[in-house]
C-alpha cells in the first residue's frame, strides 16, 4: 500500500471503529497520518448525516433528529472525542497538582465534572445542529465541521509537548509540519460550502477554541495527550456551531 493510502487507513483505525483492515508492513507514524484526520471527520460526518435525514424521514422532529445524528457520529468513533473532553474536565476540575490531574484523566471512570462537561457539549451542538435543520442546510453544516474540527488538532502536536512520557498524546507527537499544514488545508476547504465569509469566521472561532484548551492544558498539565486532543476537538465544534447558528 502506497504511503498516503495507509496513512489514510492509520487515521481511520485511530479515530473510528468502522472496520478498517490493519495496515500491512511497515505502519506509519501517528504524526504522519495526522493530515488525513479530516477526511476521517469527513466520513464521520457523513454517517451522522445519514442517520438524522432518516430520523426526519420517519417523522421526528428537528431536536430528536439532531441527537441521532449525534449520537450516530459518537458509535462511529466510539465517543473517542467525548471521552477526551469528559477526562480532561474530571482531570482539571478534579485534581490539584499536575500528577494528581493525569491519574484522574487515566482513570476510566467518569465523575460530576465530565459529566456536565459531556452533557453541556453534546446539548449544545444538538441545539446548534436543530437551528440549521429547520433553516436548511444542517447536515452540509455537520459535514463541515466534523472535518474542520479534527483539521485543527495536527498543529497541537508541533506546538505542544506530550504531557506523558507514553500514552497516545506521546505516540502522536512530532515535528514535521506537513502533515499539520494539508489538514488545515483540507479543512479550510470542507469549510467553503458554507460561504468564504461564515467558512473564515467559523476557522478563526475554530482556532481560538482550540487555543483555549491548549493554553489551559500548559498551565495545567505542562503539554498534551489525547485527552486534550479530544477536548479542543469538541470545543472547536461547539465554536463552529455557534458561528454557523449566528449566521442563519
Amino acid at each position: 500500500m502506497s504511503g498516503r493510502g495507509a496513512e489514510l487507513r492509520l487515521a481511520f483505525l485511530l479515530l473510528t471503529r468502522l472496520p478498517v483492515r490493519a495496515v500491512s508492513g511497515e505502519a506509519p507514524s501517528m504524526a504522519a497520518s495526522s493530515w488525513a484526520w479530516p477526511v476521517v471527520g469527513l466520513a464521520v460526518g457523513a454517517i451522522s448525516s445519514v442517520a438524522g435525514y432518516f430520523a426526519l424521514a420517519v417523522g421526528v422532529t428537528p431536536p430528536m433528529a439532531a441527537i441521532v445524528a449525534l449520537a450516530a457520529g459518537a458509535l462511529a468513533t466510539g465517543a473517542l472525542h467525548e471521552d477526551g473532553l469528559a477526562d480532561l474536565a474530571d482531570g482539571f476540575g478534579g485534581g490539584r497538582t499536575r500528577d494528581r490531574k493525569l491519574e484522574i484523566m487515566r482513570d476510566s471512570r467518569i465523575g460530576s465534572y465530565g459529566v456536565v462537561a459531556l452533557v453541556l457539549c453534546f446539548a449544545f451542538r444538538a441545539a446548534g445542529l436543530a437551528a440549521l435543520i429547520d433553516s436548511g442546510g444542517a447536515f452540509l453544516g455537520l459535514l463541515s465541521l466534523a472535518a474542520a474540527s479534527r483539521a485543527v488538532l495536527p498543529a497541537a502536536l508541533i506546538l505542544m509537548p506530550p504531557a506523558r512520557q507514553d500514552g497516545l498524546g506521546r505516540a502522536a507527537a512530532g515535528i514535521e509540519p506537513v502533515p499539520a499544514r494539508i489538514a488545515g488545508v483540507i479543512g479550510l476547504l470542507c469549510l467553503l460550502p458554507l460561504g468564504p465569509g461564515t467558512a473564515a469566521a467559523i476557522a478563526v472561532a475554530m482556532a481560538l477554541a482550540a487555543f483555549a484548551v491548549g493554553w489551559l492544558a500548559m498551565r495545567q498539565i505542562g503539554g498534551q495527550t489525547g485527552d486534550v486532543l479530544g477536548a479542543m476537538q469538541q470545543v472547536a465544534e461547539c465554536a463552529g456551531w455557534a458561528c454557523v447558528a449566528s449566521a442563519i
